[in-house]
């Protein structure tokens, strides 16, 4: 562990629409994170400290070691893997982190990554053939700034040494074209964004190859002496998914990832398995998958989305979007402004009242936009189905909720609260409450089922959360 200079390139937290790179972001208390990285057709998984404060300095660090003048990464060919070091190993740099005594009784599953902490660094050129759409620009810039800073936690080397270790990575950071992914989509969107991601293309050309050259001279592919070579998964047999164990799903056992993409893109949702209900009631906006497929275009390019908000008050549509990896709602002061209807909201967009999205420099083609907001199925945050299903679990509909049910909930009240800063929220769902615990766990298990004490357990949690969040909320006509 090491202290990290606030002065350099601090990343956000990869995919989910986020992308903050080289902002100075020290998270509120410390905590680790899961992460996996993908290299030469090979996947390891790891830990990461994000930034914190203790003492006056700040810290960042990876589950490594330093022998001599050379620092290292480990990287574990499975969770288990990893799980069953951090249970036997005090060696390593993150030992003295404020949460390691947590994390070293963690199982597999919970020290899974989420698909936002999953790095191929194999992928990046695939990335920059492709459009430059949210997913292109965020995903290739959470890449970038993962390697930044193992490079910065890393370099063992002092200020006054001539060589750099990391050149290749100081060089890269340094390209006013790498550093336009920090300002999101709407830096490449028309004709100068078009060459703007050109661009991007051209450095990695000419840099990528030394940057992962570098940075392989730092990376054990063997788990801290506990793994050999060709246990490591290579990327086609991981593709997003870590078994809990050491036998291999079959593929019937593996979630169609594509055709739940397909039904999200279409605005339905995926079909349920017999006898589990799905937390999707239906928006309460009224358009057809091919009209909120047709809106998408204009509200993804210009890096604002349409959010619809179902609370016990009512249903409401806003806008959101990320600045330096910070949800922004359509509000002001922590209040997020809600409207009945979109054509409520376009009214109001195209009006004069400032508020919290008046700066950002895409606002001027949504006020002058005609393009409904219509939210996209991925967008919508129904909080109280979930409300009422687990009420009904807790009463005795055991196995009537998938696990999987509460991600998107969850993923909705964590921007909310982020926004309206709501303190309260953040604890409820910290990873060691009984929430937070269950979200992790549904992380590893969607199809899982709540039990009848799970639910009567966590309801309590989910009903305080849904009425802090509905405080910060105010309804426009």
């Amino acid at each position: 562990m090491r202290p990290f200079p606030g002065a350099v390139p601090t990343p956000g937290t990869g995919g989910d629409e986020r992308s903050s790179i080289w902002q100075g972001v020290t998270v509120a208390r410390p905590s680790i994170v899961p992460i996996a990285l993908t290299l030469d057709d090979r996947t390891g998984y790891t830990l990461w400290a994000p930034p914190w404060e203790e003492d006056g300095e700040e810290w960042q660090a990876f589950l490594g070691t330093t022998d001599g003048d050379v620092a290292k990464v480990h990287l574990f060919p499975s969770t288990a893997r990893l799980a069953e070091f951090c249970r036997s190993s005090t060696d390593h740099d993150l030992a003295d982190h404020p949460v390691w005594p947590v994390v070293a009784g963690l199982d597999a599953g919970d020290l899974t990554p989420d698909e936002d902490h999953r790095y191929d660094l194999d992928g990046v050129y695939d990335i920059v053939a492709e459009s430059p759409d949210r997913w292109a620009v965020e995903e290739l810039a959470a890449t970038v700034d993962i390697v930044s800073r193992l490079a910065e936690c890393l370099d063992t080397s002092d200020e006054d040494d001539d060589d750099e270790q990391f050149e290749a990575v100081a060089e890269l950071a340094a390209k006013p074209e790498i550093g336009s992914l920090g300002l999101g989509v709407e830096a490449f969107a028309g004709r100068s964004g078009e060459d703007a991601w050109i661009g991007v293309g051209s450095v990695l050309d000419d840099l990528w190859e030394d940057v992962v050259e570098e940075l392989s001279e730092h990376l054990d592919w063997t788990g801290g002496g506990i793994a050999s070579a060709d246990e490591y998964p290579s990327a086609s047999e991981t593709s997003g998914e870590e078994p809990l164990d050491d036998e291999e799903p079959g593929d019937a056992e593996r979630p169609d990832t594509a055709a739940a993409g397909a039904t999200a893109a279409s605005g339905g949702a995926p079909a349920p398995s017999a006898g589990v209900r799905t937390i999707a009631r239906g928006s309460r906006v009224t358009a057809s998958p091919a009209a909120v497929a047709a809106a998408a275009e204009f509200w993804e390019a210009v890096g604002i989305l349409p959010v619809e908000v179902v609370v016990p008050q009512g249903a409401g549509v806003t806008l959101r979007c990320y600045v330096d990896d910070v949800a922004r709602f359509l509000g002001r002061d922590g209040e997020i402004f809600l409207f009945d209807a979109p054509a409520d909201l376009a009214r109001f967009c195209a009006g004069t009242e400032r508020h919290d999205l008046s700066d950002i420099a895409s606002w001027p083609e949504v006020a002058d936009t005609d393009t409904p907001p219509l939210p996209a199925e991925q967008d919508r945050y129904d909080l109280t189905e979930l409300s009422e299903a687990l009420a009904e679990v807790a009463d005795g509909a055991a196995g009537l909720v998938p696990l999987g049910s509460l991600a998107q909930p969850v993923e909705g009240v964590r921007d909310l609260a982020e926004y309206a800063g709501l303190t309260r929220v953040e604890e409820l769902l910290a990873p060691t409450a009984p929430l937070g615990r269950a979200v992790l766990r549904a992380d590893q298990e969607p199809d899982a089922t709540l039990t009848a004490a799970d639910a009567a357990g966590l309801r309590p949690a989910w009903d305080e959360v849904v009425e802090s969040v509905s405080g910060a909320l105010v309804f426009r006509s």
